[in-house]
């Protein structure tokens, strides 16, 4: 019989959970991770420590997989054009440079009439500047190419602060060039996240819209479906994402984060090309997850239905706080709640740093929010959450 095997560029959370889904297919992973000790080497038997950055460490890792994907979007694209000519690279190269590249997602979407914030690809800070003074000041800067987590994003108040993010930018990453991208300034009432999964056969399933926060530029929580979104704006957004995978031929997960204006209005904010944060909720909440949908697609199998199993999820992100035995503290978090859903990645304890989340579903949205809330905050060390 045909043992099927997935290689997984990255050895983050994404890579465990993708390799908890696979598991229950039958399906073989293989790892290539940065260190022994990360979160998915810790699980993926035989792991495969090197430099995603190599060519030559690639082409060696991806030789006896049926197909290759990502736990992040950091492999050079002209390495992945290489290996597709000995292996299926899902997402491939000619979609990943829209989630690895900002500047070119803009141009792309804007071609495509997504709605956007107003934006221009600027080269130099005198750019920057014109673009300001025309825009109206504060200004976001985004560098092309490296930023994740709120990284090589900042708020630009005038032409002296644009020459300070000039001047701090590196001239290339991952073999290509890097811009700043000058984006408007929306003062959003709240963010949003539509994800899709798309197969190579083109099937595609759409998940309800999230509603996100975020603090310092990392997601902190998850509420789905978003409060008060009218039925028609939900099917809307969804569509977009749909859309959108189509349009840049996405395979596997397609994360379409989105902000939405004091006006009404609904812009993407970015791109993400492989499982998110924003959807781990579906894991104890859908009737398919993000995961295991990753998985099929990556293996043109058959999507699953992407339909809730609760009135209500909550998902809130545990961060690196006070308490270093968070398996221990399981014995109060399961106690208090027995529904409750946990997810421990493995990491070692650093402030803010993502180290495992917990997801509520209840039919009752204030519930959910106070349960997750206080599962997420006692794991952090709040014992009065």
């Amino acid at each position: 019989m045909e043992r099927y095997r997935i290689g997984i560029v990255g050895g983050g959370q994404l890579a465990r959970m993708m390799q908890q889904a696979a598991i229950s297919y039958g399906i073989d992973v293989a790892l290539l991770a940065e260190s022994a000790d990360g979160s998915a080497a810790q699980v993926v038997p035989g792991t495969t420590v090197a430099d995603y950055t190599s060519h030559t460490d690639l082409a060696s890792f991806a030789a006896g997989c049926h197909a290759i994907t990502f736990d992040h979007e950091h492999v050079p694209t002209a390495h992945l054009h290489e290996l597709e000519a000995t292996v299926a690279v899902r997402p491939g190269p000619d979609a990943l440079v829209f989630a690895q590249d900002k500047a070119r997602m803009r141009e792309r979407l804007a071609a495509l009439g997504v709605p956007c914030p107003r934006f221009a690809i600027c080269r130099d800070a005198d750019e920057f500047a014109a673009f300001g003074e025309e825009q109206g000041w504060p200004v976001i800067a985004k560098t092309s190419r490296g930023g994740y987590d709120g990284k090589g994003v900042f708020r630009v108040g005038s032409v002296a602060q644009a020459a300070e993010v000039f001047a701090a930018k590196p001239d290339r990453h991952a073999g290509a060039d890097v811009v700043v991208v000058a984006e408007e300034f929306i003062d959003f009432t709240r963010e949003l996240s539509v994800i899709v999964v798309r197969s190579p056969s083109g099937q595609a399933v759409v998940y309800p819209v999230s509603e996100t926060r975020q603090e310092d530029g990392v997601c902190v929580e998850t509420i789905t479906p978003a409060p008060g979104m009218a039925e028609e704006q939900a099917v809307e957004l969804q569509a977009m994402g749909l859309r959108i995978a189509g349009e840049l031929g996405v395979v596997g997960v397609l994360a379409v984060e989105l902000m939405e204006a004091p006006d009404g209005r609904v812009v993407v904010n970015e791109l993400a090309m492989r499982p998110h944060n924003t959807g781990h909720w579906t894991i104890d909440g859908a009737r398919t997850s993000q995961f295991a949908n990753h998985v099929r697609a990556v293996l043109d199998l058959p999507l699953g239905s992407p339909d809730m199993l609760s009135q209500h999820i909550v998902m809130t992100n545990v961060l690196g706080g006070t308490e270093e035995d968070l398996t221990g503290a399981l014995q109060h978090v399961f106690a208090r709640d027995r529904a409750i859903a946990v997810h421990l990645y493995g990491k070692p304890v650093t402030p803010g740093r993502k180290v495992g989340h917990v997801t509520a579903c209840d039919d009752d949205l204030e519930r959910a929010l106070r349960r997750a809330r206080h599962a997420a905050g006692y794991l952090m060390g709040d014992a009065n959450a």
